[in-house]
């Protein structure tokens, strides 16, 4: 199959720039949710005590996404900002820089996760049956952190660039892969040593493994708008400044919502293994309803950077308010579907039913505010495309930190269920979140931003 160079999204209609990047991105992003899911299903075929501890395994492995979305953040911004103003060249030196910083944020985060795996479980409350799977699953991932780091960042180079069609076959092999090698490795099928959860976590890394090899051989072929070449992965200070710049903020944020993430967990882990598990679950759902907004989200972050460096800012406004517009319907929808299948969608990963209560709880209470995700992370993305990326990160520390963590913690301890305490504060924090990120986007400074 012919991979095109990438779609040219500073001219034509808005709606059929939009949908050219979003389609293909959200197929990635399903493939990539595909994934977990997988794990989630075939490690539920273990107990109620596997599933706990992919739950906080997922949620130490959060703490990566900080660094992950800094580096992401700022080669998005600066890839589509060269690549509207036609300077190509230039955004695959951008491209080449921030591989090579990602590398070396990827060895050093995956060392020190390797280390302290079991003292972080401990931390966050890990019980005698969850813990040691949990520690498992950690170390191989933390082992293979480099390939996830250099995955995520090539495939972002190659959207900010327009082509979205490439990191999405490089995901399809990942997870046609990951389908089979997971039961494998999972249960010691076909002569295979029978290796639980640390199987599955394997299963994911040699396949993140074979994505990344697909990206990077992209890259590299010239077959692409970005062509890197030896010459461009010579350091280039200036270039990881601006970077860092755009970027810092954008690790800011994330790690505001990774460490939210793993004091709600710890708060959760204080109502028991169930709830835990209930909450693992809910998580994993709450991650594919949010697929279309960050499919989107990134489209319009493409379209923002491109459509500034072309001189074109009211077209970039358009495609940032299009796509919000768009998925708030699609939230409506969606969380809608999941509030009356609930009970369903938590039994098909756990039939212990104090977990489908508690599950199905947390899909209830939470999917019918998304509309207000959708807003945060549309126009929040949008607003990092144009290099602004300040005023989401102090949107976000607000409403997590501000709202969600001392909300969550004194509701839990005077509701009863306490998890439905704890999930009333998400939903509080979900939208003054959303109302936040819209005022400063309409405030239209962004306009001003260069990179």
């Amino acid at each position: 199959m012919k991979i095109p160079a990438g779609n040219d999204v500073v001219r034509g209609g808005v709606v059929r720039s939009l949908l050219s990047l979003t389609w293909p991105m959200m197929t990635s992003a399903l493939l990539q949710n595909l994934q977990s899911v997988i794990d989630l299903f075939w490690v539920g075929n273990l107990g109620s005590h596997a599933v706990a501890a992919l739950a906080l395994s997922v949620t130490i492995l959060m703490t990566l996404f900080p660094l992950l979305m800094g580096a992401a953040t700022g080669t998005v911004a600066m890839v589509s900002r060269r690549v509207g103003e036609g300077r190509h060249d230039e955004a695959s030196r951008v491209c080449a820089q921030s591989l090579s910083v990602g590398a070396a944020l990827g060895l050093a985060a995956g060392a020190l996760g390797f280390v302290f795996a079991e003292r972080m479980c401990a931390l966050l409350g890990a019980g005698p049956d969850s813990g040691p799977a949990a520690v498992m699953y950690l170390k191989v991932t933390f082992a293979g952190s480099v390939i996830s780091f250099l995955l995520f960042i090539g495939n972002s180079a190659l959207q900010a660039a327009g082509n979205a069609l490439a990191p999405m076959l490089s995901m399809l092999a990942a997870t046609a892969l990951n389908l089979v090698l997971d039961p494998i490795m999972i249960f010691g099928l076909l002569g295979a040593p029978a290796l639980g959860v640390r199987g599955a976590a394997l299963a994911t890394v040699i396949s993140q493994f074979v994505a990344m090899c697909v990206t990077l051989g992209l890259l590299l072929s010239g077959r692409v708008r970005i062509h890197m070449r030896i010459e461009h992965f010579r350091p280039d200070f200036p270039t990881i400044a601006g970077l860092v710049r755009v970027g810092l903020p954008g690790s800011g944020q994330m790690l505001a919502r990774s460490l939210m993430a793993l004091v709600l967990m710890r708060v959760v882990a204080g109502c028991g293994t169930v709830a835990v598990a209930g909450y693992g679950i809910g998580l994993r759902f709450q991650a594919i309803l949010l697929m279309p907004a960050f499919a989107i989200a990134n489209a319009a972050a493409t379209m923002m950077g491109q459509n500034l460096g072309a001189g074109r800012p009211d077209r970039a406004a358009r495609a940032a308010w299009t796509g919000a517009l768009v998925d708030s319907a699609i939230m409506a929808a969606a969380a809608l579907t999941f509030y009356f299948a609930a009970e369903r969608t938590v039994w098909l990963f756990d039939r212990n039913p104090e977990v489908i209560k508690v599950g199905a709880s947390f899909i209830r209470i939470t999917t019918g505010f998304y509309v207000f995700t959708a807003l945060a992370i549309v126009l929040g993305r949008a607003l990092q495309g144009a290099g602004d990326t300040v005023a989401p990160m102090i949107s976000t520390v607000i409403a997590l930190w501000g709202v969600q963590v001392p909300l969550a913690i004194w509701l839990s301890a005077r509701t009863t269920p306490p998890t439905d305490g704890i999930w009333w504060a998400i939903a509080a924090a979900i939208t003054l979140h959303g109302l936040m990120v819209t005022g400063w986007f309409s405030l239209g400074r962004w306009k001003h931003r260069r990179v």
